[in-house]
C-alpha cells in the first residue's frame, strides 16, 4: 500500500492536557481548544478521549464545527463558538447548544434580537486587534451585556510566545481592567503560551489549544503523532547524477536513493526538501534530498544496510516543529497541513484521568 501511516497518540495528548491542567492551577479551569478538525488530528477521536480525561469545555473556531463536535461529545459539555454569531449561524448554534463568543457590537445586537436568553460568551479585543470587542465600546455595551449574562468573557494574547515581550503585561493590564464591567463572570485570557506566563495569566479558565499536540512554545510537551512514509523503490546513483526537480541535488559519491510515497499534497511543505530534514529507520537519520514534489520524496539511505518498508518524518526524534523550522514556518500551520490521503491510526489513552 502506498498510503502513507500517521499515528496519532491519544495518551500523549491527555498527558500534554494533564501536564498543562497542573501547570494551571487546582481552582483553574482547563478547557481544550480543537479548531480545524483538532488540528488536523481527528476531532472524533480526540474530542472524547479528552472528555474521558476530564475536559469539560471545549473551544473551535466556527459554528459548523462546533455543530460536528456536538454530535461527537453529545449534550454535556460546553462548546464556545470563537468566531461567534455569524449571518446564518443562529439556528446552528440555537439546535445544537452552542455558545457564541460575541466579537462586536453587531455580534452582541444581532445576539439580543435572535438569541437573547440562550448562553453567550464575549471577547474583548486587549491588544491585538484581530477580534474582539474595543475595551471603550465593551463599556459602553456593558449594561446590554449585563441583561445577557455572558457565562465567560475571554481575550488572546498576540505574544504569549515571548515570554519578554511588553504586550503581554498591557494586555493583561487592559483585560483585567476591562472585566471590571462584568464584575462575577468567568473570565479567560491564557492559551498554550499564556498558561506558561504564569498564574496572573490563568484567571478563571485557560483553554490550550498547539501544547496538547506536541508543539510550542510548551516545551515539556511529549510528541503526539508519527508520519511512516512507504518506500516505493530504491536506486542506485553515480557521482554527477541528479536527483528530483531541478536537478537541485547533485551526489558526489554513489549513493543508494529511496522515493517514498509522500509530499506537499500532503502537506510535507515544498522547503523541507534538499537537506533540511531527515527521515527515520529506527534511530539511524537518513536525508531528505531533492525537492519535495507533489506526490513523492527522495532520501539518501546510502547508510543504512537494509531499507526498511517504511521512513518516518515524524517522531520522537523529529517533530512537528523541526519540520517547520525547517519549511520557514510554525508547527500550528505544518500539522494542520497534514493531508487527508494517510492511513490514519491511533493508540488509545491507557488510562482516563483528569484534576
Amino acid at each position: 500500500m502506498a498510503k502513507a501511516r500517521l499515528t496519532i497518540d491519544l495518551g500523549a495528548i491527555v498527558a500534554n492536557w494533564r501536564a498543562l491542567d497542573i501547570r494551571s492551577g487546582s481552582t483553574v479551569e482547563t478547557a481544550a481548544v480543537l479548531k480545524a478538525n483538532a488540528y488536523g488530528l481527528g476531532i472524533a477521536k480526540v474530542a472524547p478521549a479528552l472528555a474521558q480525561a476530564g475536559v469539560h469545555t471545549f473551544f473551535v473556531a466556527l459554528a459548523e464545527e462546533g455543530a460536528e463536535l456536538r454530535g461527537v461529545l453529545g449534550p454535556d459539555p460546553e462548546i464556545y463558538i470563537l468566531s461567534g454569531l455569524m449571518p446564518g449561524d443562529a439556528a446552528i448554534l440555537e439546535d445544537h447548544k452552542l455558545i457564541p463568543c460575541l466579537n462586536s457590537r453587531e455580534q452582541v445586537e444581532e445576539f439580543t434580537a435572535k438569541l437573547k436568553g440562550l448562553p453567550c460568551a464575549v471577547q474583548i479585543d486587549s491588544g491585538m486587534n484581530r477580534l474582539g470587542i474595543e475595551p471603550k465600546d465593551f463599556i459602553d455595551l456593558s449594561s446590554t451585556l449585563i441583561e445577557l449574562r455572558p457565562k465567560l468573557v475571554i481575550s488572546h494574547l498576540a505574544c504569549a510566545d515571548l515570554p519578554a515581550h511588553p504586550l503581554n503585561t498591557e494586555q493583561l493590564r487592559v483585560f483585567g481592567a476591562t472585566c471590571t464591567a462584568l464584575s462575577g463572570t468567568k473570565r479567560s485570557l491564557a492559551a498554550t503560551g499564556g498558561i506558561l506566563l504564569g498564574p496572573d495569566y490563568h484567571f478563571d479558565l485557560v483553554r490550550p489549544g498547539i501544547g496538547l499536540f506536541g508543539g510550542l512554545p510548551f516545551l515539556d510537551a511529549g510528541p503526539v503523532v508519527k508520519l511512516a512514509l512507504p518506500v516505493i523503490q530504491v536506486r542506485d546513483v553515480e557521482p554527477g547524477e541528479v536527483v528530483g526537480y531541478g536537478a537541485r541535488w547533485e551526489a558526489l559519491k554513489p549513493a543508494r536513493i529511496a522515493t517514498v510515497s509522500a509530499g506537499y499534497a500532503d502537506g510535507l511543505i515544498r522547503r523541507t526538501g534538499n537537506g533540511n530534514v531527515h527521515l527515520y529507520a529506527g534511530s539511524k537519520a537518513c536525508s531528505l534530498v531533492g525537492r519535495v514534489s507533489m506526490d513523492l520524496i527522495t532520501v539518501d539511505v546510502t547508510g543504512l544496510a537494509d531499507v526498511p518498508s517504511h521512513l518516518e518524518i515524524l517522531n520522537a526524534h523529529q517533530g512537528i516543529d523541526d519540520l517547520a523550522q525547517a519549511a520557514g514556518t510554525i508547527g500550528y500551520e505544518f500539522l494542520t497541513s497534514l493531508g487527508q490521503r494517510y492511513d490514519y491510526r491511533y493508540i488509545e489513552p491507557a488510562t482516563p484521568a483528569g484534576k
